[in-house]
């Protein structure tokens, strides 16, 4: 349902004067307004709702015409233009793997004795977006949206395995992020060694870099094209995890990614 027209330009007034950043607000400001409102509106409309002087509002309105973001229809009124859509694209298929690995865990029980995550790189992170905790004890609750630096984790161990070196070195050029337990992997140098092996291998391990304890074996979730988008991990106990266990495991997990993949459309190997 729309919001009416006040309902946004009110939140054009939220915007503080000591903004760092006031074009990027007004810019999604616009571009909330412009897809809320239930009629089209042209410049004068969206300058009068969002109290902004005209000549911010028009440099505005043609930067965002020049990149895309915005349409501008023959009579002068303004439409979501195409690029936002790559945007939504991108959501609407973490979102497809999302609802594939709930599906395929609620029929699937081969590994209903490990706690399974799945996750998402944003930037040097990984993002939890779906999670099954077995009632395995591990000393450590994943929750979805959680957050941690990727080289330590399973999942960020094989999404990272899978970017070229110059875009490695691009993602750790400001730091390297700090170990979170004493077998944590302590360098980009030390980082690419671990990668290497698991690009060898098909699946990931980190033994023990989350939390003493807990051994994660992780493996990629690919789409159509073949990228890999999320990935799936495998959660266990120390104790548990010889390295025939932890072999197995890999090949169950790695199988298990590929089987997601295909739901996604991808068919290679």
């Amino acid at each position: 349902m729309s919001r009416p027209l006040s309902a946004v330009a009110d939140a054009g007034e939220a915007v503080p004067s000591t903004d760092s950043v006031p074009a990027l607000r007004r810019t999604v400001l616009i571009l909330d307004l412009v897809s809320a409102s239930s009629t089209p509106l042209n410049a004068a409309d969206i300058t009068r709702a969002l109290k902004l002087p005209k000549s911010t509002a028009h440099g505005l309105l043609n930067v965002m015409q020049e990149l895309n973001l915005l349409a501008r229809n023959p009579d002068g009124t303004f439409r979501l233009g195409p690029h936002p859509m790559r945007w939504a694209n991108s959501f609407l298929s973490e979102m497809d793997v999302l609802s594939v690995f709930r599906e395929y865990f609620a029929k699937d029980t081969a590994l209903a004795s490990y706690t399974l995550t799945l996750t998402i790189l944003d930037g040097p992170e990984v993002v939890y977006i779906g999670c099954r905790n077995s009632d395995q004890p591990l000393g450590h609750t994943f929750r979805i949206g959680m957050r941690l630096p990727s080289p330590f984790t399973a999942t960020g161990k094989m999404l990272l395995s899978e970017l070229p070196d110059a875009e490695l070195d691009l993602l750790f050029a400001d730091r390297f992020p700090e170990p979170m337990t004493q077998h944590g992997v302590a360098s980009l140098a030390a980082l690419r060694e671990e990668l290497s092996a698991t690009k060898n291998r098909g699946y990931s391990i980190d033994d023990g870099q989350i939390r003493e304890g807990m051994v994660c074996v992780g493996a990629a979730v690919r789409d159509h094209s073949g990228k890999a988008i999320a990935g799936l991990a495998a959660s266990l106990l120390h104790s548990e995890a010889t390295d025939q266990a932890i072999a197995t495991l890999g090949e169950n997990i790695r199988d298990t990614a590929q089987n997601l993949s295909r739901q996604l459309g991808h068919h290679g190997v």
